[in-house]
């Protein structure tokens, strides 16, 4: 991991340690302590935590969701952080002080949706999560469901043909172990081709159910994570590949190993031991988990892998592999339909049950995906931009520097320099 500070952040680094003043930790500090405490209320609000034992809080029980102590408390270190950065003149701190205060508006807009306040789904997204995802109408999809409509050969229904054809592509339960496993170790080889990987890294695979995810990275500091994976479906082999890079290499565990080395052990930056699920840093975190499925198995590298070694150790067929992900790229045009769902219901302009007659017709989701696609809007709300919307503005970001297809050396230097820093939705725009 040195060797990759040393790659991405060498200049950064000594700046920030010569410049940073104990006033900026001390406010970074209440940060995490603010954001732990507000953690012992809301189950969902810290995703990560590798920090010092000391500044977890004693146990505080409450009869209700202190929602106006906690907005308090973020207003007040708020206004010290306006106090800090009106005489601050050095950019680096600035910086680094901006993104604590973006985390800070996203701290109140979470403690007031758990204490029942809630906004409209726009404004919601952009106090959480720093932006507002397009908005598409049914034209936009109708054009994308006439070329899956024109490609996908057959008889019946759009729907009941392209199910047939990725049934066939469906991986038994007793060789799920085994496959996802050899596709993390794809995206691991390749993955470490390009960032060192410390020595002491490890993960643990887990398959759950009853979850409204369909894959989750527990980051457990020092470089470990427990990565479950939920099997109330049948997984598909092209989603072997994506959850497996998106939760592990270069995704979430890759990301989260980058902050804890390179911004905390190497430069002391406390406020980066807390991750705030609910936060600018989620956007960013799921938009480069996506992204980098594309840049670990670019082109054609996913269906050659699964058609040479991920369908014959599931003991699959591969004839057809090629068309079905032809198809699944078709299908990917419609992935911003779920977040008109989110948005409809949440708003109130749309039932559940509207939502899920959407999700089946332009999602080409299953009628009992489509519940579960509900039930993680109404969990998780706004939180669903993050992984269209924030995929589409690291794409951009990172092919916009030079970082394109037929410079893959580039595009993997740019992704793990923005894994490796404090980077704000805004400054991918």
């Amino acid at each position: 991991m040195k060797k990759l500070l040393i790659l991405f952040i060498a200049i950064t680094a000594c700046q920030t340690q010569k410049n940073t003043k104990p006033e900026l930790d001390k406010l970074a500090t209440e940060y995490v302590k603010l954001g732990l405490e507000i953690g012992q209320q809301d189950a969902d609000f810290v995703d990560a935590y590798y920090g010092s034992d000391s500044l977890k809080p004693e146990p505080v029980e409450y009869e209700t969701f202190p929602k106006d102590e906690f907005l308090e408390k973020i207003t007040s270190l708020q206004d010290n952080f306006k106090i800090y950065l009106s005489a601050e003149k050095d950019s680096i701190n600035i910086k680094r002080a901006n993104y604590i205060s973006a985390q800070l508006n996203a701290y109140a807009e979470r403690v007031r949706i758990v204490g029942g306040q809630t906004s409209d789904f726009d404004t919601e997204s952009k106090a959480l999560f720093g932006v507002e995802a397009p908005h598409y109408d049914t034209a936009h999809f109708d054009e994308s469901i006439d070329k899956l409509d024109a490609f996908l050969d057959g008889s019946g229904s759009l729907q009941d043909r392209f199910q047939s054809l990725a049934s066939r592509f469906i991986i038994p339960v007793e060789k799920l172990d085994t496959v996802m496993k050899a596709a993390i170790a794809e995206a691991r080889k390749r993955t470490h081709k390009h960032y060192p990987i410390p020595a002491n890294e490890n993960f643990s695979l887990e398959f759950v159910t009853d979850k409204a995810w369909s894959g989750y990275n527990w980051y457990q500091g020092n470089f470990t994570s427990l990565i479950q994976i939920n099997t109330d479906f049948p997984i598909s082999i092209e989603r072997v590949i994506d959850v497996g890079s998106h939760e592990s290499y270069p995704g979430h565990h890759v990301f989260n190993m980058l902050l804890e080395e390179n911004l905390y052990n190497e430069q002391g930056l406390i406020e980066t031991s807390i991750y705030p699920l609910f936060s600018p840093q989620s956007l960013i975190a799921e938009g480069s988990a996506n992204y980098g499925i594309d840049v670990a198995f670019p082109g054609d590298d996913k269906v050659k892998f699964a058609k040479e070694v991920l369908l014959p150790l599931a003991g699959l067929d591969t004839t057809g592999i090629t068309n079905y992900f032809a198809a699944l790229e078709l299908v990917g045009e419609l992935n911003y339909a779920g977040n008109e769902v989110a948005r409809g219901v949440l708003n109130g302009t749309m039932t559940d049950e509207e939502g899920i007659d959407y999700l089946i017709k332009y999602g080409f989701y299953s009628p009992e995906k489509a519940k579960q696609r509900i039930a993680f809007t109404k969990k998780y709300r706004s939180y669903v931009i993050n992984y269209n919307y924030g995929k589409d503005l690291v794409k951009n970001y990172i092919e916009s520097k030079g970082g394109t297809a037929d410079n893959p050396q580039k595009r993997w230097d740019l992704f793990g320099e923005l894994l490796s820093n404090q980077v704000l939705p805004v400054d991918l725009k």
